[in-house]
């Protein structure tokens, strides 16, 4: 089988360990981290963010590497400055409007063109980059997984508190990113043309300046040639990250093989996927998603299931299977989301909570 390469990307919190609150010091991080790191470590709009990124891997063991490698030096740089690093979608009681904002001119531009909704977009995800050998191919690709952007989802929700409520979504991070325009589901493009022919539009009329600011859950990124996931919260444990990261890689393998092979995949409307996503971040894996070829619901660990055996003649092919059946594990022990919940039941204080967080984030990569 052709490589699929990967690229992986963690936004990571910074958190005081005596408040237990976001503490907007991520510059020292990131200058502590240039030395070692290099491009790997960068800053984002809120200083209480830190993101670092894989160089490219050739398969998910070496993304294994990459990321256990820069979760250890993060966490160490953090530890260095008297902080810690935690690894959720959304802080469980930090409030944004308290958070200071990088001093960048593409920040600033961003925070003048949204205002509030920019300001307040303190959340923390995962992307991964899976590469592809041209446009063409990874428009056709991307109209197929589509399909199963939920299912992942709801495998990475970690992200059940905003601003010191339990929301009652297992992800609400996802519901804060909704008020940016361009996000979510994409719809069906039939060529990359038609893909680029929008973005043209869109920088034509002085809507966007770039084709990174197109935020959909999926994309065709704007200079590399790769298909980007963006959907999922940034699981806490790396494992997880690794799992999530295996099965999109598998995703992408197995819908070019029904390619070559002269056979597709049904693509749905976006307004139907997008029922499955508001279900997947409202219940995570403890709900139902919809099987809209047989029109009905189903549970969403049942799904997730029939996924695993979808990609299942291309896994041994990618080297992946230990990983993607790590599924079965979260399953098992719930995701982030679950688990963070099961702590603030049992003691009923956020900032265990955040000590739980901060715990996982280090799981298995001493």
């Amino acid at each position: 089988m052709r490589q699929f390469t990967l690229g992986i990307e963690e936004e990571f919190q910074t958190i005081d360990p005596e408040t237990r609150e976001l503490r907007s010091h991520m510059s020292k991080i990131v200058e502590g981290g240039k030395i070692i790191l290099q491009e790997r470590v960068k800053a984002e709009m809120h200083q209480a963010v830190v993101e670092v990124g894989t160089n490219i891997c050739t398969n998910i063991q070496e993304a294994r590497q990459e990321v256990t490698y820069l979760r250890k030096e993060i966490i160490d740089l953090a530890s260095k400055q008297g902080l810690q690093v935690a690894a959720a979608g959304t802080h469980p009681f930090s409030d944004w409007q308290s958070q200071l904002i990088t001093t960048d001119e593409r920040y600033d531009r961003l925070i003048d063109e949204m205002r509030d909704v920019a300001r307040s977009n303190l959340i923390f995800g995962l992307h991964v980059h899976v590469g592809i050998e041209s446009r063409n191919e990874g428009i056709h690709i991307m109209n197929a997984v589509r399909y199963f952007l939920p299912h992942v989802y709801a495998l990475s929700t970690s992200s059940p508190f905003w601003r010191g409520r339990n929301t009652g979504f297992k992800s609400y991070r996802s519901k804060v990113f909704d008020k940016f325009p361009r996000t979510g589901i994409p719809d069906f493009f039939a060529s990359a043309s038609e893909y680029d022919e929008y973005i043209d539009l869109l920088v034509k009329t002085n809507c966007i300046d770039n084709g990174k600011k197109i935020w959909w859950d999926i994309r065709l990124h704007p200079f590399f040639d790769t298909i980007e996931f963006r959907i999922c919260d940034i699981p806490m444990r790396m494992d997880e990250t690794i799992c999530l990261a295996a099965i999109m890689q598998a995703l992408v393998a197995k819908i070019h093989k029904l390619m070559i092979g002269n056979m597709t995949f049904r693509s749905y409307r976006r307004n139907l996927i997008n029922e499955n996503k508001w279900r997947a971040a409202r219940d995570g894996i403890g709900g139902k998603l919809i099987d809209f070829g047989k029109q009905t619901e189903v549970p969403t660990h049942d799904l997730i299931m029939e996924l695993l055996d979808f990609i299942d003649d291309v896994v041994d092919e990618l080297g992946s299977r230990q990983e993607c059946d790590y599924a079965r594990q979260i399953l098992a022990m719930g995701t982030g989301a679950d688990r963070q919940l099961a702590v603030y039941e049992r003691t009923g204080d956020l900032k265990q909570v955040v000590d739980y967080i901060v715990q996982e984030t280090s799981y298995g990569i001493q």
